[in-house]
C-alpha cells in the first residue's frame, strides 16, 4: 500500500512537469515567432483557459470509467500535443498548439487525485495523503523551471518538448502498470445510480454539478482554491517585475519563488504533516489564508532582498497549510459518484484563479505592488465572507436543533 501511495506521488509529480516545465519558455518562444505582446500573452495565458475546460471534462468523464483510465488517456494525449510544438512556426498555430495542449493537460490532475483520494481512509488520512501529494507538486515547481532553462540553454526548446513528452509517455508506462484498478464493485453501484438517475427528475440527480454546489463544505474548498491560485497569479505577475524594477540580479524572481515551494515541501513532508489529520481543514484553511494576505501585503512595501526572502518563506507556510486542507475538506464531503466531478471542478477553479490573479489584476493596474495589494485585499475580503458563511450556518443548525428540542419537550 505505502509503495502504491509514492508511485501516484510520483504520477503526480510527472502530472505537473508538464506544467513547470513550459512556463519560462512559453513566452520567449512567442516573441521568437515573431508574437506581439499581445499574442505573447495570450499564448502564455491560454493553457490555464482552456485547461479548465479539460478539469471539468475530466470530472465528467472519471465518474463514467475510473480515474486510472482517464490519467493514462491524458498522458498520451499530452505527450502527442508536446510533440505538435516541434511543428511549430508562426505565432496563430502556437495559439492552437496552446488551446489543445490545455485541454489535454485538464485530464491529468483530477485523475490522479481521484486516485489518491481512494487510499486515504475516509475521516482519517486524507490530510497527510494529500499534504505528500502537494510535496510531489512543489518539487515540480522547482525542479520543472530549474530544468527547463538548463535544457533550453544545452540543447535547445524542440529537445525540451521531445524530453517532457517522452516523461509523459513514461508516467502513461507506470499508471497503465502500477495504478490501482477502480474498486469494480464502488464502480458498479455508480453504474447503477447514473442509470437510476435518468429516471429521476433532474433535482433529485445526486451526481450532477447542481448537487456538489449544493455542498457548503465543497463551495468553500472551491473558493479557497480559486483564492490560493489566484495569490499565485498575482505573484508570479509582480514579483519578476519589481525584481527587475530593484536591479536584483536576473535569477532573484525565480529564487523567490523557489523559496516558498522549500518551506511548503519541508511541511508536507516532515511529521508536522500529522496535524492535517488532526486539525480541522477549516481552521487550517483560515489560518493558511491569513499567512498569505500578510505576506503579500508585505512584499508590496518591501525593497530588501533578504527581507523579501523571509516574507516568501513565511508565505510558503500558508501554502501548506491550504493545500492539503482544501484537498481534504473536498474528500471528506463527497460522495464516491461525485469525486471525479469534484476534482474536476476544484482544479478548475485552480485555473480560473491563475488567469484571474495574473491577467485580471494586470489589466486592473500595471503597478506591481498595487497589484499584490489588490490580490491579498480580495483574498482577505473572500476569507472574512467565507468565516461569516461558516459562522451563520452553525448558528442556523444550532437553532434548528434547539427548536427541535422544543418541539420534542
Amino acid at each position: 500500500m505505502t509503495k502504491m501511495k509514492f508511485m501516484l506521488y510520483g504520477l503526480v509529480f510527472i502530472c505537473f512537469m508538464d506544467l513547470f516545465v513550459q512556463l519560462p519558455v512559453m513566452g520567449p518562444l512567442a516573441k521568437s515567432l515573431g508574437a506581439g505582446s499581445f499574442v505573447t500573452g495570450l499564448a502564455v495565458g491560454l493553457y490555464s483557459l482552456t485547461n479548465m475546460f479539460g478539469n471539468l471534462a475530466a470530472g465528467i468523464w472519471i465518474d463514467r470509467v475510473g480515474g486510472k483510465i482517464v490519467l493514462i488517456t491524458g498522458f498520451i494525449c499530452t505527450a502527442c500535443v508536446l510533440l505538435m510544438y516541434l511543428l511549430v512556426n508562426d505565432p496563430i498555430y502556437l495559439l492552437i498548439v496552446r488551446f489543445v495542449h490545455g485541454l489535454a493537460g485538464g485530464l491529468l490532475v483530477p485523475s490522479a487525485f481521484t486516485l489518491i483520494s481512494k487510499f486515504a481512509s475516509k475521516g482519517s488520512g486524507e490530510g497527510k495523503a494529500m499534504a505528500l501529494s502537494g510535496a510531489a507538486v512543489g518539487l515540480a515547481a522547482i525542479v520543472g523551471p530549474a530544468v527547463a532553462g538548463i535544457l533550453k540553454a544545452r540543447i535547445g526548446l524542440d529537445l525540451l518538448f521531445l524530453y517532457t513528452a517522452v516523461l509523459l509517455f513514461i508516467g502513461a508506462l507506470i499508471a497503465l502498470i502500477w495504478a490501482p484498478r477502480d474498486d469494480r464493485s464502488v464502480m458498479k453501484q455508480i453504474q447503477h445510480i447514473n442509470s437510476n438517475k435518468l429516471k429521476q427528475p433532474a433535482e433529485q440527480q445526486q451526481a450532477s454539478f447542481t448537487s456538489i454546489f449544493n455542498n457548503k463544505p465543497v463551495i468553500q474548498s472551491y473558493i479557497g482554491a480559486f483564492s490560493l491560485m489566484f495569490a499565485m497569479g498575482a505573484l508570479t505577475y509582480a514579483l519578476p517585475l519589481k525584481a527587475d524594477q530593484l536591479s536584483f540580479p536576473d535569477q532573484t524572481a525565480g529564487l523567490l519563488l523557489s523559496t516558498f515551494g522549500i518551506v511548503a515541501i519541508l511541511v508536507f513532508v516532515l511529521p508536522v504533516n500529522k496535524l492535517f489529520d488532526r486539525v480541522p481543514p477549516l481552521k487550517l484553511i483560515f489560518i493558511g489564508g491569513l499567512f498569505v494576505v500578510i505576506s503579500l501585503l508585505l512584499l508590496s512595501l518591501l525593497r530588501d532582498k533578504l527581507s523579501m526572502y523571509i516574507v516568501m518563506g513565511f508565505y510558503g507556510l500558508g501554502f501548506a497549510l491550504l493545500f492539503p486542507s482544501l484537498n481534504a475538506l473536498l474528500i471528506r464531503n463527497v460522495t464516491p459518484e461525485n469525486k471525479g466531478k469534484a476534482f474536476g471542478l476544484f482544479y478548475a477553479f485552480f485555473s480560473i484563479g491563475v488567469v484571474a490573479g495574473s491577467s485580471g489584476l494586470s489589466a486592473l493596474s500595471g503597478y506591481y505592488d498595487d497589484v499584490l495589494r489588490l490580490a491579498g485585499a480580495i483574498i482577505f475580503i473572500a476569507g472574512i465572507g467565507v468565516s461569516m458563511w461558516h459562522k451563520f450556518e452553525k448558528q442556523k443548525k444550532r437553532d434548528y436543533d434547539y427548536e427541535r428540542q422544543e418541539t420534542q419537550l
